[in-house]
């Protein structure tokens, strides 16, 4: 009755309570602010992108440099990397020297990120994913870029 004589709705807020919590108010402009707090909480929130990073066992070192830096600068932002270890014809008979590839790949990045699934073969391929550390925040990669 208070309701109507207001012009306004009697909405059931919290029904699993005992008794029930009801409310005198408004409900478009309640609708509308709820869906206002959804849609910020939406734009607030980080997608993490899985990016991945291919070579091969016979990489030369400064192309092995520059995929660490690929990898290293996603870590840093906060997305996952993948380290996918190739190989071609009669590199599968020599898999001791890939896996060394990927033992100082971890080595390296151990300080932007950790391994998340270990090596995992696959076909023809090798690969390790790696999410990363909490401590190494993006702050740290843009003071970089920036000097």
């Amino acid at each position: 009755q208070k309701a109507e004589e207001a012009g306004l709705d009697l909405v059931e807020v919290a029904g699993q309570s005992t008794p029930p919590v009801c409310r005198i108010m408004d409900y478009s402009k309640y609708k509308y602010e709820q869906e206002k707090k959804e849609k910020e909480a939406r734009k607030h929130q980080k997608t993490v992108h899985l990016k991945e990073i291919k070579m091969k066992p016979n990489i030369e070192e400064h192309d092995y440099q520059v995929k660490l830096y690929h990898m290293k600068r996603f870590l840093a932002r906060g997305d996952k990397a993948k380290l996918t270890m190739v190989f071609r014809g009669r590199e599968m008979s020599h898999m001791n020297i890939g896996k060394k590839i990927m033992d100082r790949v971890v080595a390296d990045l151990s300080e932007a990120g950790e391994v998340e699934k270990g090596p995992m073969m696959e076909g023809r391929s090798i690969m390790i994913h790696f999410m990363p550390r909490p401590s190494a925040g993006v702050k740290n990669v843009k003071e970089k870029e920036n000097a």
